[in-house]
């Protein structure tokens, strides 16, 4: 077994928050267990010697840290990559579809009024800013329309990884189509393996709490970050978990400028730490550490550790079929469902009862009610998707804009519309949900769902991740030449044979 000696300001760096460190190598149990899941790089540093204190350790943390700084392309399955260009592709759409969406251009301006050095570019609006600004406001644009990639219970990943990695190669001068691809699907699979359940976020905003992970391991990667340096910069990234779900619940824009923060948090932490600032040494078990704050004691290092550097859990990511709040899907897709099959209308309804599990029923089975922010209001109300859906029988992006959402004949619908939390659901998944409908002449129909679609279990086709993009880029204020769109497209397509992925940013910050 091979041990680092660390002397020096490292030494001590350390040796300040030993006491803190859990030392997984102590017990034989748990050193063996960590052999079996991190092979890769157990014989090449098993350990540490804090000189001067005779302790002996390798924490689950610079295992993470080794990892990030060290994954290849080649290290990447192809299912993963796969993964990714369809990951890239929604965030691109979302960004474009909505730039000018409300909030979106006050961020822009915000931005520009801070200043700074021109570092990175702001996509579709043009010019450029500090990076860490760029990441800002192209993450806020990414999530505006809440129609990006997500992990259950609501994480939403790559509309903060994708520009926080955009923004870190711009910074760094470049880098190629497989460092890019590389760097956001190394980010995507540790925030899949730090991502906790419903009982442990109770109330906290996932994307705020996992996802600045994500953000921060695939600026490091751009910037080429060694492997302390990559460890500070995910230490510091700890210390900026938080957000509440109470944004979404209030209907507030808060909801997107989170998602700009975490993907801002990504390059100044990258950047901080490249330049010697260090964060808390056992970020993960530490007594304070996120598994105890954040996963109240229920995480283990197994969950982070099993088959890292050779797994990709990617198929855990949720890719939406309709523009509204992942919580809402299932019940849109299943009152479009029957519409076809019993051939009813909105006009022969005179109720429908949805049942969802507790936690589906705080986010988005509240009564229905616009308030500042009428979209925000109707992307997180099963009651306004599934008026919509009976109204208009389809679901588009079109209609979360105010005056369709303000619509009479929707509204009216709405109030026939109730929704029951039922904790018997959630044994059966997140997005289970059993609907029953009545009509007027006094038939009832019923419906039960399991699996949304877009989620794990149900993926969408190639076919229908191309339409989401497409549907995006004619969704716009202005609105995209196909030629342009079939262009990005076949430039996602093609990302692992790019040498410089500044190719991918020119393209889309030329367009206004």
């Amino acid at each position: 077994m091979t041990c680092a000696l660390i002397e020096g300001h490292e030494a001590l760096y350390l040796a300040n928050t030993i006491m803190s460190l859990r030392e997984v190598f102590i017990n034989k149990t748990q050193h063996e267990e960590t052999k079996r899941c991190y092979p890769a790089r157990i014989a090449g540093a098993a350990c540490l010697d804090l000189k001067g204190y005779g302790v002996y350790t390798m924490g689950i943390e610079r295992i993470v840290a080794e990892h990030v700084c060290h994954a290849s392309f080649k290290d990447v399955p192809p299912s993963a990559l796969e993964v990714i260009k369809n990951q890239v592709l929604a965030v691109l759409g979302t960004t474009i579809a909505g730039a000018l969406e409300e909030g979106c251009e006050a961020v822009v301006k915000a931005a520009r009024d801070i200043g700074g050095k021109p570092e990175a570019s702001i996509l579709i609006h043009g010019g450029k800013v500090p990076a860490q600004q760029a990441a800002f406001v192209n993450g806020v644009m990414a999530r505006a329309l809440d129609f990006c990639d997500a992990l259950i219970p609501g994480a939403h990943v790559g509309s903060a990884a994708i520009p926080a990695a955009l923004a870190a190669a711009e910074l760094a001068g470049g880098g190629s189509g497989k460092d890019f691809l590389t760097a956001v699907a190394v980010g995507t699979d540790l925030a899949v393996r730090l991502n906790l359940g419903e009982s442990e976020y109770d109330g906290f905003d996932p994307t705020g709490v996992c996802v600045v992970f994500a953000s921060t391991a695939a600026a490091s990667k751009m910037l080429g970050l060694s492997e302390t340096e990559t460890w500070n910069a995910l230490a510091l990234a700890f210390n900026r978990c938080g957000g509440s779900f109470q944004s979404n619940v209030d209907g507030a824009l808060a909801v997107r400028v989170i998602e700009g923060w975490v993907a801002e948090t990504g390059v100044t932490c990258a950047r901080l730490a490249k330049h010697g600032i260090t964060g808390p040494v056992s970020f993960l078990e530490g007594v304070y550490g996120y598994f105890h704050l954040f996963g109240r004691d229920r995480v283990s290092a197994d969950k982070v550790l099993s088959g890292l550097g050779t797994t990709y859990d990617l198929g855990s990511l949720v890719f939406k079929k309709y523009p509204s709040c992942g919580a809402t899907q299932g019940s849109t897709h299943v009152i479009l469902d029957l519409m076809r099959e019993k051939s009813f209308q909105a006009g022969d309804i005179e109720r429908v009862d949805i049942s969802v599990p507790p936690y589906v029923f705080k986010l988005v089975g509240h009564p229905f009610h616009i308030g500042a922010n009428p979209k925000v209001n109707a992307q997180f109300s099963i009651r306004y998707c599934v008026a919509n859906a009976l109204v208009r029988k389809a679901a588009s992006l079109f209609h979360f804009e105010e005056a369709a959402i303000r619509d009479s004949a929707v509204l009216t619908v709405v109030e026939k519309i109730q929704v029951i939390p039922d904790e018997a659901l959630e044994s059966r998944g997140h997005t289970a949900l059993d609907m029953r409908v009545v009509t007027k002449d006094g038939k009832k129909y019923s419906r039960k769902m399991e699996i949304a679609p877009g989620f794990p279990g149900n993926p969408l086709t190639k076919e229908e991740h191309l339409q989401r993009f497409r549907d995006c880029t004619r969704f716009t204020a202005r609105p995209l030449a196909q030629a342009v769109a079939e262009k990005i497209i076949g430039t996602v397509d093609r990302l692992d044979d790019m040498d410089d992925i500044r190719e991918l940013v020119d393209l889309m910050s030329e367009r206004i």
